[in-house]
């Protein structure tokens, strides 16, 4: 099966442990307010490729992956083309190859039988998944992102099910997602996981403006101020004390 696929990067290192080799894929139903790569919403675009092309080029440099580093699919949205992700993992997880999805969740749909049973196969094949939430709040996240975030919630609950490792990103907006009430009930949200292994708070950054006027598209968050990235610490451990408020209660719950 096929992939979409908008560009490769054979040195990730902020794309999950280690020195990853990351496959950025094409096709986006989200619009996120700060995304910096809006050249990846087209689900038409991109170039076609196939997993073993994908896996040959990994090979290539697999010496740089070997110390705990691996292979990330990243985008766009990863979970636009299961079939196609089932192939690489596939033929990924037969050489030995840690395995990443970089995701917002948006395309899970636990309603779906098909979706769910190609979903069950491909987190046997899956290492990690970086899931980015984008604001708790669902009124909030509709605004952002233009699309809810009901099913995301559903899909870390679905990881946690799945024993999925689970690392948790979070964009800290000014004006935007910066509210501690919000950042607070994200913490309490993620803490009832037994699966989450790490969190990123990444400050928002402007370095996408400049794109955004070279495609001729208007960007929403014009005249937004980059992130204080000391305040990131802060923020950071506002969603730290609401993991540690829902880890305390579950631990004084009774043993069933």
């Amino acid at each position: 099966m096929q992939g979409r696929i908008h560009s490769l990067e054979s040195f990730g290192t902020v794309d999950g442990p280690g020195t990853r080799f990351v496959v950025f894929v094409q096709g986006c139903p989200m619009r996120c307010a700060y995304c910096h790569n809006p050249d990846t919403w087209d689900l038409k675009g991109g170039t076609l490729m196939e997993p073993a092309e994908i896996i040959e080029q990994y090979e290539r440099n697999s010496a740089f992956y070997a110390n705990g580093g691996g292979l990330t699919v990243t985008g766009g949205e990863p979970l636009m083309q299961l079939d196609f992700l089932i192939d690489l993992f596939t033929l990924a997880k037969q050489k030995n190859i840690h395995t990443c999805i970089d995701t917002s969740g948006i395309a899970f749909n636990p309603s779906s039988e098909e979706h769910m049973k190609k979903m069950d196969k491909l987190m046997t094949l899956t290492d990690l998944v970086m899931l980015d939430i984008k604001h708790i709040d669902p009124e909030l996240h509709r605004e952002l992102v233009k699309q809810p975030n009901t099913n995301i919630l559903k899909f870390a609950a679905y990881l946690n099910e799945k024993k999925v490792d689970m690392w948790i990103r979070h964009v800290v907006v000014p004006g935007y997602t910066d509210d501690d009430k919000y950042l607070f009930q994200l913490g309490y949200f993620i803490g009832q996981f037994s699966n989450l292994k790490a969190l990123d708070v990444l400050p928002y950054h402007t370095m996408g403006e400049k794109k955004y006027e070279s495609l001729g598209m208007e960007y929403r968050l014009k005249g937004v101020p980059p992130m204080d990235k000391n305040k990131v610490i802060e923020k950071k451990q506002v969603i730290l004390e609401g993991i540690k408020k829902r880890r305390a209660e579950q631990a004084e719950q009774p043993q069933s």
